[in-house]
């Protein structure tokens, strides 16, 4: 499908979604460079931290250890999303695979790349998973092998819930298929970072299975 895109790029270009220049891609490469990386810090209470570690006081509130995030969530980088998660723009994803680049040495080897699977419900209008989308070209990029062992239950939208409102949504919201021979260290894979509800309630789960540790790695977080 990225592929067709592609091909049809070539005769209705893209549009890059800061400069508003047609391109063969939805971010041109001088807008891409202009974006600025989120300083590391704990993906919870934001106080500066060394390998985008969670920190010391809210370890014990999350079983997640590192949470790595590319961008801010504003501007062209909330845009380039929107395109790809709402309006069948494939090719966004790539581009997400690219800013996110900078952060993959950072990644522990060896780990698995697990994506956080989307409501089927978003899938159907969509055609295709965002987040299993991004797992494989962070996995053609780090080298690390991607690894689809969650699957979602329950199709409550999340966008404009609050943390305590997610946090119910998303009670036995996923499963662990594949419960033998797990990967002992796990990085998740999803677009965008809001409460952390989604990430924690999928970390709990594979942490239950047998994993024994669990980091993330996202797009973007709102500043």
């Amino acid at each position: 499908m990225l592929l067709l895109e592609r091909l049809i790029s070539l005769y209705a270009p893209h549009t890059c979604v800061e400069c508003g220049a047609e391109r063969d891609r939805l971010l041109c490469l001088p807008c891409r460079e202009s974006i600025p990386g989120v300083p590391s810090r704990c993906y919870r209470c934001r106080v500066a931290t060394r390998g985008f570690a969670v920190c010391g006081d809210c370890r014990g509130y999350t079983p997640l250890r590192h949470v790595y995030v590319a961008a801010h969530h504003e501007g062209a980088v909330r845009e380039l999303l929107h395109r790809a998660k709402y309006e069948r723009a494939q090719a966004g994803i790539g581009e997400m695979a690219e800013i996110m680049q900078s952060l993959l040495p950072l990644l522990p080897s060896p780990a698995a790349l697990v994506p956080i699977p989307t409501a089927s419900g978003r899938i159907r209008q969509r055609g295709y998973d965002q987040s299993v989308l991004l797992a494989r070209q962070l996995s053609r990029r780090s080298g690390l092998p991607a690894a689809y062992l969650l699957i979602r239950f329950g199709q409550a939208h999340q966008v404009g819930a609050g943390r305590n409102e997610r946090l119910q949504h998303l009670r036995g919201a996923f499963r662990v298929k594949g419960a033998r021979a797990l990967p002992r260290h796990v990085v998740l894979v999803d677009d965008v970072l809001t409460t952390g509800a989604t990430i924690e309630t999928a970390a709990r789960a594979l942490k239950k299975a047998g994993v024994r540790h669990v980091d993330a790695i996202l797009f973007a977080q709102p500043p």
